[in-house]
């Protein structure tokens, strides 16, 4: 039997190709990082934008103890709602929830895990935060300076076809690169129309760093 696609699964799976040379590059940088799915735990389930840093602290501390970490499950991200505003310079600043962020990774990893932040390709996130929108490689230095292993980029406020939307994941992909550190690259896209976009999150974590 013959089967045919529609012009919306041809151009779902260029994006797949398209997104999977970035990939293959990122390997190469990344010596295979994420090569089994990043298990963990995400605080926007049960604490949405309630989340403090004291919430994230505990969330590593009982997963390095009730032998969750000792399963695989070594990433404790932060979700949406940690962000404040931005200087002059365009520098993003956590809130008061969030006042020391590399201090919060540095315990997070004296436990022996890993922590992830999160962003969006647009100008605001989900919760109406900043978004990394023009600000690409600006906060993708930030997360290495803080010292980020794993970045969840949601698909909210952009405008753009799919030809605009993988050029803005490419440009974080490529900012995350260019810091030298072994970041995980989360993917959070909707479904390239609007009835896909209300049918759920299509979630791709590329191995990217």
């Amino acid at each position: 039997m013959k089967m045919s696609l529609s012009p919306v699964m041809i151009r779902a799976v260029w994006v797949v190709l398209l997104l999977f040379g970035s990939v293959s590059s990122g390997l190469a940088q990344g010596e295979g990082l994420a090569r089994t799915p990043p298990m963990g735990w995400n605080s926007w389930n049960h604490f949405g934008c309630k989340v403090t840093a004291t919430d994230v602290r505990s969330a590593a501390d009982a997963i390095a103890a009730n032998g969750m970490k000792a399963a695989g499950y070594i990433y404790v991200n932060i979700d949406d709602c940690w962000q404040g505003k931005r200087d002059e310079k365009g520098v993003l600043h956590p809130n008061e929830k969030f006042p020391d962020m590399k201090g919060l990774a540095d315990y997070v990893h004296s436990k022996g895990l890993k922590v992830g932040i999160y962003s969006s390709p647009g100008p605001k996130t989900c919760a109406g935060f900043e978004g990394s929108l023009g600000h690409e490689e600006q906060d993708a230095r930030l997360y290495g300076e803080w010292g980020i292993d794993y970045l969840k980029y949601d698909y909210c406020s952009f405008q753009g076809d799919v030809e605009a939307q993988i050029a803005a994941y490419r440009k974080m992909h490529d900012a995350l690169l260019k810091t030298g550190r072994p970041i995980v690259f989360s993917l959070c896209q909707y479904g390239w129309t609007a009835s896909g976009r209300g049918a759920g999150r299509g979630r791709k974590s590329l191995a990217d760093h």
